[in-house]
């Protein structure tokens, strides 16, 4: 028993001495200016809505492709051309066109960004913080969600795309100091360049000679193939779970309470400036649990448990809804049952369904693959939260009740595809992922 323990305690000193090895100034540097641009996703949620989330199509159809013809650093630069030149005719805008075009503008670089974040993190960090590095991309989005919660109380909405123009700015200069994926320099063929962007990634004293050969392997095997030839059965399962992910997600009504959470607390009849302060205070720290949690739980215990949490939110305004008005029944329940359905829904949210269908999309894709169906999985997302956000209101005037109900079952059924079908990938490498799915 004792010989046992001390096997254990070996095996989690060398797991603790390759996470402190891996995980080097640079590659926090990176990360950090690499996700710095989610902040302004997050607010550009929060403030702005169907239009948006059009621009957001666009720019998802083109995401993938992009990121593979010029690499993930150009397209960040290319998204910022968007983003900033959208806040700037949004803060500025003296019409109504000028205001759209603004909106407009702003989702097309949103879009690129939800694409291409998740994947450039996950193709230059090692395997022992992949998942807790992805999951920074939702804490800096709920960043900006907090943001403009809490400052659309007393700000125009002039001054806060101001305010989301400057982490566009901070990338990018940042761009400027950091690398290119080696993954993408291993496709063009520069494998020198990915040897070196790798070392200094991984630090001076790491060896990575077996990652760097497991990446060109993983390449020179490897092929783009056209969208015809991703509905061949080899590839059901990743596009499957890839697409479901993103399908459930938004079906969930998360783009719809999104964008109408403040309408929801006015029909509930509890102050909606009050719940916006709150929500601004608590979506940042379930942000970081999650970020914690990624690696500690895994992707599919932690992906279950914040769809039942989402499930329980709706069930709670379902019921809210559902009692308003009956006779008998105390008029603070429905505010007050609302409160806690979107405290619920919105904290489970952020700890977990908001980032994990884009970690796992990032990683259960192959090079072969990765452009047609992080194309396709992306234009899913954002065509379903088109969808769901324009239709949001038509449901609640239809049945508020009803509305969440369909959205409470949807969630359900999330837990359950999650259980059935999604893979645990924490603690393995891209190639190691890819191989298993073959």
């Amino acid at each position: 028993m004792e010989g046992e323990n001390r096997s254990i305690e070996k095996g989690l000193l060398l797991i603790r001495k390759e996470e402190s090895a891996n995980t080097t100034p640079f590659l926090v540097f990176t990360t950090f200016i690499i996700v710095s641009a989610s902040f302004s996703f997050g607010v550009a949620f929060s403030v702005f809505g169907s239009l948006l989330t059009f621009g957001g199509m666009i720019g998802a159809i083109f995401s993938a492709t992009i990121a593979d013809s010029f690499g993930c650093k150009m397209t960040l630069w290319i998204t910022e051309v968007f983003c900033i030149s959208g806040w700037l005719a949004i803060a500025l805008a003296k019409n109504i066109i000028w205001l759209d075009l603004g909106r407009f503008f702003v989702g097309i670089g949103v879009g690129l960004l939800s694409y291409v974040v998740p994947v450039y993190i996950a193709e230059i960090t090692p395997k022992t913080v992949r998942g807790t590095f992805t999951f920074s991309n939702q804490l800096l989005q709920n960043c900006g969600v907090a943001t403009a919660y809490y400052l659309g109380n007393f700000m125009s909405w002039r001054i806060i795309a101001l305010i989301g123009i400057l982490p566009c700015l901070i990338q990018l200069v940042g761009l400027f100091f950091v690398p290119e994926s080696p993954r993408w320099l291993a496709k063009e063929g520069r494998d020198e360049e990915c040897e070196v962007v790798l070392q200094k990634l991984r630090g001076d004293e790491a060896d990575i000679m077996k990652e760097t050969q497991e990446i060109l392997i993983s390449v020179e095997a490897s092929a783009n193939i056209s969208m015809r030839s991703l509905f061949k059965k080899k590839y059901t399962h990743q596009l499957t779970i890839g697409i479901g992910l993103m399908l459930l997600q938004q079906l969930s009504g998360s783009a719809g309470l999104g964008y109408y959470t403040g309408s929801v607390f006015d029909l509930a009849g509890f102050p909606s400036r009050i719940g916006m302060t709150v929500l601004s205070i608590v979506v940042v720290p379930k942000a970081i649990l999650g970020l914690i949690l990624v690696e500690r739980w895994g992707r599919r215990p932690l992906l279950m448990a914040s769809a039942f949490g989402l499930c329980l939110g709706c069930i709670s305004l379902a019921l809210a809804f559902g009692l308003k008005g009956v006779p008998g029944v105390n008029v603070n329940v429905t505010p007050t049952l609302a409160f806690i359905g979107i405290m619920t829904f919105v904290m489970m949210f952020a700890a977990g369904l908001g980032a994990l269908p884009w970690i796992i999309m990032s990683e259960i894709f192959p090079m072969d693959m990765k452009v047609v169906a992080g194309s396709l999985v992306s234009i899913t997302n954002w065509f379903t939260g088109w969808i769901v956000s324009y239709c949001f209101n038509f449901m609640l005037l239809w049945s508020p009740t009803g509305t969440f109900i369909i959205f409470a079952t949807i969630s359900g059924a999330t837990v359950v595809f999650a259980w059935c079908l999604v893979p645990e990938t924490r603690g393995l490498t891209l190639e190691e992922i890819q191989r298993r799915a073959n």
